[in-house]
């Protein structure tokens, strides 16, 4: 049996896949393996959403939720296991242990396509960076689309068959289930400790898994990362890799890759100059300058126009719930930042409030150590109201700093509560810091439920 699953890429009479996790990547791969000629099950240890059970059975795909049939599972060729469950679960275990191949959406999906492939990677930036570099390729003109952890399913999309371009936002889940994926482009925005609760609480075990999206490029490919990011550096003086590297900076001046001179990002590869001046970028902010550098920098390794890279920099506005701003009320700026799912994250953004703010924070901590954002809640927050389950780790690490801290349960609590706190000037920052799973769907229903309750004020 494993002769035939290492080489799943070749035809071989119907043969087992079992998905297990029925949302948008698992319904994604039963789609694209249907049409491969496998033999489908889709099973779902929770409850499958009823718009993808409707997907299903149009592709008469055989399908089961709220628990796992064992037999059925146990006797694939090969499992594509959604990001979300862990390498822990009972089941995948037992798989594991019969010697049958696990692999993520992104594996899977990656042997049926010969489409030029973007990945990019990091603790923070993806979407972001994700969304701008799709529209640079795709206003350059390139037949291209977005996938990954974001959006429509990458493995529903090679299914389609009509683009050559996919620009992939990877998550470190995603990156754990590859096997032989290689991006022609491989992006590393930065690194700081994120879901620590999946890595054994070792940094470097995450570290190990970000990396794995240069682990099988050659040197007609392409690695670009950031060279102000110390972790980054060390694990590249440690661990060679086989593809071109192209670094980009706020400090220091490169010869090849992207800096700034000047109040200018300006991009080398191979003595061909892009030049741009920061004060016109349509996002602002050092980190927003670090993904506007990786983001063209792939568009000029793709060969777009640099005046359509300098265009699109200049309209891009960027993303849902990332530092959005919602509504302004008796002169309070609301801004939803549901994106900041780890302490990184929420540095960026309490790091660019120039009023004072009422932060709102809190959900499910995965392993977080709040003291870097000591200084800056100290400098600009005049309130903070904790929204979880459980804000025990967040009132022992701000409970002496904040003048204010205020415990919520639900969404429309919080906003309420930060309403009365915030005076004329002031700005309200949801910006959590943590996973949303206690209260929420995920941080995009976060997000919509804070800029629904903002409106009802």
């Amino acid at each position: 049996m494993n002769s035939q699953v290492s080489g799943f890429k070749a035809k071989i009479s119907k043969q087992r896949l079992v998905v297990l996790g029925g949302g948008e990547s698992g319904v994604g791969t039963a789609i694209l393996g249907k049409k491969k000629e496998f033999e489908v099950f889709v099973s779902d240890f929770g409850k499958i959403k009823e718009s993808y059970k409707q997907v299903l059975l149009h592709h008469e795909i055989e399908w089961e939720e709220g628990g796992h049939s064992e037999a059925k599972i146990l006797s694939a060729d090969i499992v594509m296991k959604s990001p979300g469950i862990p390498d822990n679960a009972p089941i995948v275990i037992k798989l594991i242990a019969k010697g049958v191949k696990v692999v993520s959406e992104i594996e899977f999906a990656s042997k049926f396509t010969e489409a030029t492939i973007v990945g990019i990677t990091g603790s923070n930036g993806k979407t972001t960076t994700a969304t701008l570099t799709y529209e640079l390729l795709k206003q350059g003109g390139l037949n291209v689309a977005l996938g990954g952890n974001i959006g429509k399913s990458f493995a529903e999309q090679v299914a389609d068959g009509r683009y050559q371009n996919y620009v992939l936002e990877l998550s470190s889940f995603q990156l754990d289930g590859i096997d032989s994926f290689a991006p022609h482009i491989a992006v590393l925005l930065n690194l700081s400790p994120d879901h620590l609760d999946r890595y054994d609480y070792k940094y470097e075990n995450y570290i190990a898994s970000k990396f794995r999206i240069a682990m099988n490029q050659t040197k007609d490919d392409y690695f670009i990362y950031d060279a102000d990011d110390i972790e980054i550096n060390k694990w590249l003086t440690q661990n060679p890799i086989q593809s071109q590297l192209l670094p980009f900076s706020v400090t220091k001046q490169l010869k090849q890759g992207a800096c700034i001179i000047n109040n200018e990002i300006v991009i080398t590869i191979d003595n061909n100059n892009l030049t741009m001046p920061i004060g016109t970028l349509g996002l602002q902010g050092k980190h927003n300058q670090k993904n506007a550098m990786a983001a063209s920098t792939v568009a000029n390794l793709l060969k777009i126009r640099k005046t359509t890279i300098r265009e699109c920099l200049e309209s891009f506005q960027g993303v849902e719930h990332r530092l959005e701003k919602v509504l302004k009320i008796n002169n309070v700026m609301y801004v939803n930042d549901s994106k900041a799912t780890n302490v990184n994250a929420t540095f960026y953004a309490l790091d660019s409030m120039s009023t004072p703010t009422v932060w709102i924070v809190g959900g499910v901590d995965k392993g977080n150590d709040y003291t870097e954002l000591l200084p800056l809640v100290n400098e600009k927050v005049k309130g903070i109201i904790c929204l979880g389950v459980d804000n025990e780790k967040i009132i022992e690490a701000f409970g002496n700093v904040a003048e204010t801290l205020i415990e919520t349960h639900s969404m429309e609590q919080a906003v309420k509560q930060a309403y009365r706190l915030a005076e004329r000037g002031d700005t309200v920052l949801l910006s959590p810091a943590c996973a949303s799973f206690d209260l929420f769907e995920n941080y995009e229903d976060r997000g919509r439920q804070f800029k629904e309750a903002v409106r009802h004020l």
